[in-house]
């Protein structure tokens, strides 16, 4: 058997990959050299070069999938930590999670209808803010395409990260909960990782908007969907 074909290939090269990302990041600290953005330009590079099935990479990079649901529960614990703080601003944090849900899916369903995107694009692409595994079955319930889907929320949570601690600057957001919320609403688990990095609080705010903007999404998207749906047709 060809070591490619070994579940652990996936493993490895998926460890491997994401490892060398961050020493690069760890380096030169630029938002840009996000370590998953990285991890994943190297990984299509290395099955281009040779020519490895892509079938051969997911049987084990699966896995590692499997990991996915435990290690978000696990946001929990800073959270925790911020209790008192998420006391004083629930209904600012309610709000904001609301908004940022009805705005995400807004713009996708009217940016990529000006761009002539067929209407199963924009339904596989309008759960993009939430974390994988909400995204993939809200996406087959409303008849999109889980693979696009998918796609779609890895963009927007590596675009999330490296584009935060800019955007934050850049409109001198000084708030710590805020910039949290606002990185956990736009760009989930992926964007909350760099959200750790910002401060403790801003960790633990993303990580309470990754659960929150799922609920807000499913709630919202049905409505949303119907105010814009001549946009779909």
């Amino acid at each position: 058997m060809e070591i490619t074909s070994h579940p652990l290939f996936g493993i490895i090269l998926t460890l491997g990959t994401f490892e060398i990302g961050k020493r690069i990041y760890n380096k030169f600290r630029l938002p840009i050299l996000n370590p998953i953005l990285i991890a994943i330009l190297l990984i299509v590079g290395v099955l281009m070069i040779f020519k490895i099935p892509l079938e051969s990479y997911e049987s084990g990079s699966k896995m590692l999938s499997l990991f996915l649901g435990p290690v978000t529960v696990i946001l929990a614990v800073p959270l925790y930590k911020q209790l008192d703080l998420l006391r004083s601003h629930l209904f600012p944090i309610l709000i904001g999670v609301t908004v940022g849900a009805i705005t995400s899916i807004a713009t996708v369903i009217i940016l990529g209808k000006v761009m002539g995107l067929e209407r199963v694009l924009l339904l596989s692409m309008a759960p993009k803010s939430i974390t994988t595994p909400i995204g993939m079955e809200l996406s087959k319930n409303i008849g999109g395409i889980q693979a696009i889907t998918i796609v779609g929320i890895m963009i927007t949570g590596i675009t999330g990260a490296v584009a935060a601690p800019i955007i934050c600057e850049v409109f001198r957001i000084k708030n710590r909960v805020a910039k949290g919320i606002g990185v956990g609403v736009s760009s989930h688990a992926v964007g909350t990782s760099k959200a750790i990095e910002m401060g403790e609080v801003e960790g633990a705010m993303s990580g309470l908007a990754i659960g929150l903007t799922g609920v807000a999404t499913i709630i919202v998207l049905p409505m949303v969907l119907k105010v814009l749906y001549k946009f779909l047709i």
